[in-house]
């Protein structure tokens, strides 16, 4: 049980609420067949902490580059392994803003609705802000607000991010819970003093490539899906009121 119920939940996004890799690949095969979708989208999410890792580094007083910035650029350098050299700008934006029209998870959206009536929620990803927003719409996601890295001027796992959720709503670290199927970024919240949830996304990088989602002694709240954390503080607002 948590030390005390938080007043705010942070989700992370890409692989927790959404599932990037079955979206990225059905998108990118539809608009260049001959491709094998699947190792197409997880070479670009490769690219991913890398590119975030560089940017950061780069920052200083230069511009920052959002999420959308470097999904482009990852997807300008992989198009060559696959023979996709000579695909438009046209296609390429278009696919690039792919990832604003990620699907959910089938639990994720009753989920939300259910964990909205009982704390704020908001998610805590490194997508931009347009990014998030647009997934919202087309995902039915029911955020009382967007939070993105492109707030906080860094990226995850970057402190800055998971306190400023905290000073976002004037709490305390403790008062905000960070829920992830990532242990990397449950440890950095947990370092920050957040509480954490992990949540189970055995085929977060598709049906081939199940991933392991061992527990971890740190995050002890550990849930098969976003439902069962629904479940979880459903039973403790009942035992709470009685």
């Amino acid at each position: 049980m948590p030390q005390e119920l938080p007043h705010v939940l942070a989700f992370d996004v890409f692989g927790t609420v959404v599932d990037w890799h079955s979206s990225i690949a059905r998108e990118s095969s539809e608009l260049a067949p001959g491709i094998d979708g699947a190792k197409f989208a997880r070479a670009w999410r490769r690219g991913y902490i890398p590119a975030m890792q560089r940017a950061q580094a780069e920052t200083g007083d230069a511009p920052w580059k959002n999420l959308d910035v470097l999904h482009r650029e990852i997807l300008d350098s992989i198009l060559p392994d696959f023979g996709l050299d000579d695909m438009s700008e046209t296609d390429r934006d278009h696919l690039t803003h792919a990832w604003h029209r990620l699907d959910p998870w089938p639990d994720s959206v009753a989920a939300l609705r259910r964990l909205r009536k009982l704390f704020v929620i908001t998610p805590l990803s490194n997508g931009n802000i347009s990014l998030l927003t647009h997934m919202a719409k087309n995902a039915g996601l029911p955020w009382d607000c967007v939070l993105s890295a492109e707030v906080f001027g860094h990226y995850k796992p970057a402190p800055q991010t998971y306190l400023g959720v905290a000073k976002v709503f004037n709490l305390e670290p403790q008062q905000v819970m960070l829920v992830a199927a990532h242990h990397i970024d449950l440890d950095a919240a947990q370092d920050c003093g957040l509480q954490t949830a992990y949540i189970e996304r055995p085929f977060e990088n598709g049906t081939d490539r199940t991933k392991d989602v061992s527990p971890s002694a740190r995050h002890p709240l550990h849930m098969k899906d976003l439902g069962a954390l629904a479940d979880y503080f459903d039973q403790l607002k009942r035992e709470d009121s009685q």
